[in-house]
């Protein structure tokens, strides 16, 4: 996925940011102490680790497009910025007391190899990801205009039960996963993050920094979809397809797991 997130990179920044209260659930889940070392998997543009990093800890973040670390590198001088591919991590044993990974565990070359450098540079603490799970994407009313997209998508994001098994199979325990809700308040505006807000995918600046619809949406479906969604908000059909696809399941998840 390097390649794909090259092009991405360059206006990523513009419509993806940190979002607060997704902060707070990741520093909450992590403990964050000052003189804690953290790393950010899959950091992309640093987002994450910024904010973070300026709430505790020496922060280490990597990622496997440069395009996208040349832009976390100007953000902050104090995260230590690493160019590497997920399943091959440059750290010692026991380096870090807590990793995250957000929105990314879907493009790892494989889940468990990925997991398993993240349990050998962990020497304690929590491996906190936040996710979308296959399971939930199902419920995103985005399949309705966007089918081909969606199953694209699903087909690449794993579920919980495979996310618990690689974890496990890592040497991680006490997994546990709590829904998250997308709310109209949302700052990253990730793939559902329109969920309240379905006039955002109508702006092209947005679609181009989400990865299902820059990387996996068919041209004459994303036309057509568009279309078909200008139409349903215009008339208020909107309301009747968002309602059928009611899910209690949450919209993305916090996968949590202890290294000891």
């Amino acid at each position: 996925m390097p390649a794909l997130y090259d092009s991405l990179g360059a206006t990523y920044a513009r419509t993806r940011c940190a979002d607060p209260a997704i902060v707070d659930a990741l520093a909450g889940k992590l403990r964050l102490a000052a003189a804690g070392a953290y790393l950010d998997l899959a950091c992309g543009t640093g987002n994450y680790t910024v904010a973070l990093s300026t709430l505790g800890g020496a922060w280490s973040g990597v990622d496997a497009s440069e395009v996208m670390l040349a832009q976390a590198r100007s953000k902050a001088s104090s995260v230590a910025w690493c160019l590497a591919s997920a399943d091959s991590l440059p750290f010692a044993d026991a380096t870090f007391d807590g990793a995250i990974c957000t929105l990314a565990i879907h493009h790892f070359p494989a889940l468990e190899s990925s997991f398993a450098e993240i349990r050998r540079t962990l020497r304690s603490g929590c491996f906190a990801i936040f996710t979308g799970l296959a399971e939930q994407m199902h419920r995103y009313w985005l399949c309705h205009y966007f089918p081909q997209m969606m199953a694209r998508s699903i087909e690449k994001m794993p579920s919980e039960s495979e996310i618990r098994a690689a974890l496990s199979r890592a040497g991680f325990r006490s997994v546990a996963v709590t829904p998250f809700f997308v709310t109209p308040k949302l700052q990253d505006l990730f793939l559902y993050s329109g969920k309240h807000r379905p006039e955002l995918y109508l702006d092209s600046a947005i679609r181009a920094n989400i990865s299902s619809f820059s990387g996996l949406a068919p041209t004459t479906e994303l036309r057509e979809g568009l279309a078909q969604l200008t139409a349903d908000l215009q008339s208020g059909a909107f309301a009747s397809v968002k309602a059928r696809y009611f899910n209690e399941l949450g919209d993305y998840a916090y996968v949590t797991a202890r290294a000891g």
